[in-house]
């Protein structure tokens, strides 16, 4: 339809972690009757879309991206009927649900794994990557994201196979049409259920580089870019459009780490007909480039922004996150979560989050300011890459102990995994039982059912947000501006649709500061202010910003 805007532009969409989101039986861990049960309080947020992270049946090497089964769930989330009874809740609610699809690699417990290693000339034999070594080791020096190499020696076929991620995790050779074939398979059947789309882990890694040569100089430091730049991922995924995508107006966000600013339009520019959206890496992982936290500037933040928003263009379209299962606390990568300004920063860029021209995502706990764990001993950890990083930096010397662990305190995917924060009481209401991860100790001043009841918290902040965003086209789908770039705190842009023009302002530092307005601007009324409006200073063309100032102005 000429003029059709996609529904997923306009939505707000919310990221369950169900491990950590609610338990209802007491277990220690999450489940979809847990989900189920606080679906209203994603309903009073605003929220019209969630994403769920893996809920297929799994060993769990990968806290469910090793998928077993890919028509079960999980046994410790329930069962389909608690699947079906769930979408049937969100449904209810006018809310859609997006559900994670793990194909670059499966769990070595699913069927076709067994089947492929139990001989060379098993049916299922290509369904996986098999090559022989050389001179008794590996067949090249890739690594994996988890420690160590990419290959794994099996001695019963005499042959090594493929793993970007953990062993338990072996890679899907998608060259193989049967394999494609079976994938398109299964998105169907859980499109027929009814989902609307699909978050896709790790995406462009699915096209694998002819002859699988070494990395060479550069390429060692960054494998994730030869990893993602194999020759036929287009191809794919133009394949999985036209085949299941397109057919059932299904929305698809595909994780892209790997994939530079540039090449976005390649995967999102809707005559290609690949992808709706991907999630690009380079702003959240800017303070983390992998385990060492990194310092940054807000210019280096901002010119990505205007980076990723030029690249959209009119045929293209971003999703805008800060957090996410993968990553540490948006607060405290990006803020500031001491107490002094925990609820401030958060407000401040939840802001950001919501304003741009894009698709925003907001991480489960986000909505109330959670912040990282006060992890300070590797027993604390659940994360399989952590455990990776230990054996490989710490049990070969080559990083101390201490030097680890205080990164890993800021950096550490295991501080976005703690349960949800609910209350202030046992456990934060997450469970009943022992959580299956330590519930942050600050729950008894960050817990949802505190900021419910406070109309200046950080819940209400996003919950006005989320409206005002709903209620203005030009926030949603406004051409972006920066209107002050090389401001070192200061993030001034505007969102401008037809003869509406609204000034974003953002002051992210702990300090108040006199800002003079660029020229031209004058600010006719404010349509939301953190505490309270900026203060004009008289006849200075300036205004007063607090420390971590926020607020959304009509021009």
């Amino acid at each position: 339809m000429v003029g059709h805007t996609p529904w997923w532009k306009d939505a707000v969409v919310y990221q369950i972690y169900p491990r950590s989101f609610m338990d209802s039986n007491g277990d220690g861990i999450g489940d979809l009757n847990g989900i189920t049960s606080r679906l209203d309080h994603l309903q009073v947020l605003g929220i019209d879309t969630i994403w769920l992270s893996p809920h297929f049946d799994s060993p769990n090497a990968d806290n469910g991206y090793d998928i077993r089964d890919y028509r079960k769930v999980m046994a410790e989330f329930g069962t389909m009927d608690d699947f079906d009874r769930m979408l049937a809740a969100i449904t209810e609610r006018g809310m859609r649900l997006i559900i994670d699809l793990v194909v670059n690699h499966s769990s070595d417990q699913h069927e076709w794994f067994v089947q492929s290693r139990s001989s060379r000339d098993n049916p299922y034999r290509d369904y996986y990557v098999w090559r022989d070594g050389v001179d008794g080791g590996p067949p090249n020096n890739y690594p994996a994201f988890f420690g160590g190499s990419a290959w794994e020696y099996d001695a019963a076929t005499d042959q090594w196979y493929l793993h970007y991620f953990a062993p338990q995790q072996p890679d899907l050779n998608w060259e193989h049409e049967p394999v494609r074939r079976e994938v398109y398979d299964l998105m169907r059947f859980w499109l027929d259920k009814g989902v609307a789309g699909f978050r896709m882990d790790v995406i462009p890694f699915i096209s694998k580089q002819p002859g699988l040569p070494n990395l060479e100089g550069e390429q060692r430091a960054r494998p994730h870019y030869v990893y993602a730049g194999g020759p036929r991922v287009h191809e794919f995924l133009h394949e999985m459009h036209t085949e299941v995508l397109g057919p059932y107006d299904a929305v698809s966000v595909g994780e892209a780490f790997g994939v530079e600013v540039s090449e976005i339009p390649k995967f999102t520019d809707t005559a290609r007909e690949e992808l709706s959206m991907i999630f690009q890496f380079d702003l959240v992982r800017l303070g983390h480039p992998h385990w060492r936290q990194r310092s940054f500037t807000w210019p280096q933040f901002k010119r990505i922004v205007a980076d990723m928003d030029e690249v959209a263009g009119t045929t293209g379209w971003n999703t805008s996150f800060l957090a996410n299962h993968d990553n540490p606390r948006m607060v405290s990568q990006f803020g500031d979560d001491s107490p002094a300004w925990r609820e401030r920063s958060a407000k401040a860029l939840a802001t950001w989050n919501l304003t741009q021209r894009a698709t925003p995502f907001v991480y489960q706990g986000d909505e109330i300011g959670m912040t990282n764990y006060p992890f300070t001993d590797i027993e604390q950890y659940d994360d399989v890459e952590v455990k990776g990083l230990w054996r490989g930096l710490v049990e070969t010397d080559k990083v101390p102990a201490a030097e680890l662990l205080e990164h890993l305190a800021h950096t550490s995917r295991d501080h976005s995994r703690t349960p949800v924060q609910w209350s202030a009481e046992a456990e934060g209401g997450f469970t009943a039982g022992t959580p299956w991860l330590a519930v942050n100790p600050n729950h008894t001043e960050v817990n949802a059912a505190a900021q419910m009841m406070d109309d200046g918290s950080v819940f209400h902040h996003h919950r006005r947000l989320i409206a005002l965003r709903r209620a203005h086209p030009a926030l949603v789908h406004g051409a972006y501006r920066d209107l002050d770039p090389e401001h070192p705190t200061v993030f001034a842009y505007t969102r401008t649709l037809d003869d509406v023009s609204v000034l974003v302002l953002l002051h992210l530092c702990g300090d108040a500061l006199d800002y003079s307005l660029p020229a031209g601007v004058t600010i006719a009324d404010t349509w939301l202010a953190e505490a309270h409006a900026p203060e004009p200073i008289p006849g200075a063309g300036s205004v007063r910003l607090a420390a971590w100032h926020a607020s959304i102005h009509l021009l």
